[in-house]
């Protein structure tokens, strides 16, 4: 089952909402691989359990954001 631990609320939280603001710029300006990565930021926390990895996948994917702008 999920631990809902502070660590974990905290990151889903702040990789939730990173990946939100991704996901609307990539739709305003219609670029697909930003608005997808935008959306993997939201979805993710909800299947991992470990914050360690959380974080570690939620600084990936924010770095990820930065190499696949224009």
């Amino acid at each position: 089952m999920f631990e809902t631990s502070s660590a974990n609320l905290i990151g889903g939280f702040v990789f939730g909402s990173i990946g939100f603001v991704a996901f609307i710029y990539g739709k305003r300006m219609n670029l697909w691989k930003i608005m997808l990565c935008g959306l993997a930021l939201m979805i993710f926390p909800y299947f991992i359990a470990d914050a360690v990895m959380l974080y570690a996948i939620g600084v990936f994917g924010t770095a990820a954001l930065l190499f696949l702008r224009e």
